[in-house]
């Protein structure tokens, strides 16, 4: 194993807010059994989801949608973006490196979306940064109406109130100090918000779901915020639960960074085993890692 100042160890870390040390956290049986299913659908009919994301993560969220098992397109321009969005089986839209172009193309492509019952997952990438960030994030999520938002706390915040917190595109927050904006996201919105943190909070309808797989060095890694956005469409197109998608696709994520973190050295290392311990996970994996508190 590896060995360095970033060699910790998620299996030790106390909530503040779960009564007991995280590897006391069940292993839901019925919550693997859910997840493999998912793993499974996705690898036996490779969806293509269609993302409109950003240039600084457009590699890796292509490489980690095809080491799931899906197929990944990533067509931006405005003659285009109908017909990809109606071969697709999900449509991602990523705001990180926005142009007044590629906004227009976001909305033609949700558009689309809408037209032809796909999923939608937002990445409010940046939001509370600037004015015009936070503008297009909000006009995106009540125009498009999204099946999922996925950001982290800072992000879900300034969605969800007039707040500017956000460091760039990095969060301020903890993902719990988002809870109540992701609640009221979720009720204004009819949609399902996955917050991003240590431990990422799934919000719909009401009633929250926290995620407490994940590792330390996975904020070291740019892009896999975005990442986990482009995942969610692949559970998406495979499950009609908005939520079931969301809680699955983060619990992946964080099962992923925690075999990745095994093998890696440093940030470098650890997205190349990131990457093969998606195409690797198996049954096992996910039944002896898993870590969901369901609410």
């Amino acid at each position: 194993m590896a060995r360095g100042p970033h060699r910790l160890s998620r299996n030790k870390c106390v909530c503040p807010l779960f009564p007991a040390t995280i590897e006391d956290v069940e292993n839901h049986s019925e919550r693997a059994d859910r997840i493999w299913g998912d793993i499974q659908r996705i690898r036996a009919e490779g969806p293509v989801i269609h993302n409109i994301t950003n240039y600084v993560v457009m590699n890796t969220t292509a490489n980690a949608l095809l080491a799931i098992g899906a197929s990944p397109v990533m067509a931006h321009a405005e003659e285009e973006v109908e017909e990809m969005t109606a071969i697709a089986r999900a449509l991602v839209i990523n705001i990180g490196t926005l142009s007044t172009p590629w906004i227009a193309a976001m909305f033609k492509a949700g558009d689309a979306a809408k037209r032809n019952a796909r999923p939608i997952i937002l990445d409010p990438v940046g939001a509370g940064a600037t004015t015009f960030r936070t503008a297009t994030a909000r006009k995106l999520l009540g125009e498009l109406r999204p099946a999922i938002v996925r950001g982290n706390a800072s992000e879900i915040r300034a969605l969800a109130d007039d707040e500017r917190s956000t460091r760039g595109v990095d969060s301020a927050y903890q993902a719990e100090d988002a809870a109540k904006a992701a609640d009221a996201l979720s009720t204004r919105y009819g949609c399902v918000v996955a917050t991003s943190g240590a431990v990422d909070l799934i919000s719909a309808g009401g009633t929250t779901i926290r995620v407490f797989n994940g590792h330390p060095l996975m904020p070291k890694v740019t892009g896999l915020g975005c990442t986990a956005s482009a995942l969610t469409g692949a559970f998406a197109a495979v499950n009609p639960s908005a939520r079931e998608a969301a809680v699955n696709a983060m619990a992946v994520m964080g099962i992923a960074g925690e075999l990745a973190a095994e093998q890696a050295r440093g940030p470098g290392t650890f997205l190349v085993h990131f990457l093969d311990a998606l195409y690797l996970l198996d049954e096992a994996d996910i039944r002896e890692r898993v870590k969901v508190q369901e609410s």
